[in-house]
């Protein structure tokens, strides 16, 4: 049985290291709903 090699170009490896510092990121900076979060004076249960 042979196997069977794909070829990454370094470009498409970059492009996804530089996709996923992006979502952290973002998530770092626009984190999302703690189901487990109390709401807030004046907001509605479930929004966050």
């Amino acid at each position: 049985m042979s196997e069977i090699v794909r070829f990454v170009p370094k470009s498409e490896l970059e492009r996804a290291r530089l996709i996923r510092e992006a979502r952290a990121i973002y998530d770092s900076i626009f984190p999302s709903a703690a189901p487990d979060r109390a709401p807030q004076d004046g907001e509605e249960p479930g929004k966050a």
